[in-house]
């Protein structure tokens, strides 16, 4: 216990709410559990689906000796930040499935990203490349293809561990072949215990095409619970709301997706799994989608 509160003191000397707080944040969490810890188990997702198997063989491939940052939700970013100097290495891999008008429609997207703690506040992200694989009676092209290379920025304003609500602001750059796209998201969080809380509200504006003269927008929410059953194991769930606005004038339809999560972490790598299905009767969305991250920490 003394080695606890020596740990939690540590994190929080200087208001270090950002970097420190995630290695703070663990260790409380840590010690609500540690006397259950015997329970905890690797969990070995287990789907007869082709698509959802793709994603387990690209964690397992990558997968190596590697300490991971705390990520426990897959459509949702923690208000908490990297350390100074920590550097962490995430694949991303999402899979949407299952049109109503198209049976055969699957779409793979990946993001290979970087982070980096540059301040104990302010982190970084470079997203070396997004691209996406995708087929279907629906898609004209079935065929890989680059989208885009993006740069984001994490500012911790709060502690989502001392403070009444944690608080982080979002700035995400995309640029492609014809593709330039600006998103800011606020990103709140709480944690009691083992549980931990988030909410994020995004707004992203799009512009693609022949001199980027197709602009649409996006309002986008999501939310999520997670709750630490070990200190290596973690389960919860997800929801995620999105609207689409072509030119800004039109408004889209409204398309909801909910589902379990569960996040796994070892000393030095994680995975985190989510399988969402769509609430909505939204015919041309995916009727399910699937996001891993794995995360290799250096």
């Amino acid at each position: 216990m003394f080695r606890v509160l020596s740990e939690m003191m540590g994190g929080m000397n200087g208001q270090n709410v950002g970097g420190g707080l995630r290695k703070t944040e663990r260790v409380v969490q840590d010690s609500f559990v540690a006397g259950g810890e015997r329970l905890g188990k690797r969990f070995t997702p287990g789907a007869s689906d082709a698509g959802l198997c793709v994603l387990l063989a690209v964690v397992f491939s990558v997968a190596g000796p590697a300490l991971a940052g705390d990520r426990k939700f897959a459509y949702s970013y923690q208000a908490t930040t990297s350390a100074v100097g920590e550097v962490e290495y995430e694949q991303w891999v999402t899979w949407k499935t299952h049109k109503e008008a198209d049976s055969d429609f699957d779409r793979f997207d990946f993001r290979h990203e970087i982070e980096l703690g540059l301040t104990e506040r302010l982190m970084m992200g470079i997203y070396l490349a997004d691209w996406r694989y995708q087929d279907g009676k629906s898609v004209s092209n079935d065929r890989a293809e680059y989208r885009d290379t993006a740069v984001e920025l994490i500012y911790n304003l709060s502690n989502p561990a001392t403070d009444p609500i944690g608080l982080a602001l979002y700035g995400e750059v995309k640029l492609g072949d014809e593709l330039f796209e600006l998103e800011g998201k606020i990103i709140a969080q709480k944690d009691i215990g083992p549980w931990t809380l988030v909410y994020n509200i995004t707004i992203a504006a799009e512009w693609e095409g022949n001199e980027y003269a197709d602009d649409k927008g996006e309002f986008k929410q999501s939310a999520g619970v997670s709750y630490q059953v070990s200190p290596k194991f973690l389960v919860g769930v997800e929801f995620l709301h999105e609207i689409e606005f072509d030119d800004w004038e039109h408004t889209g339809e409204s398309v909801v997706y909910f589902g379990p999560n569960m996040s796994y972490r070892a000393e030095k790598w994680f995975i985190t799994l989510a399988p969402l299905v769509q609430m909505t009767n939204v015919d041309a969305e995916a009727d399910f989608q699937t996001r891993m991250i794995f995360g290799l920490h250096f």
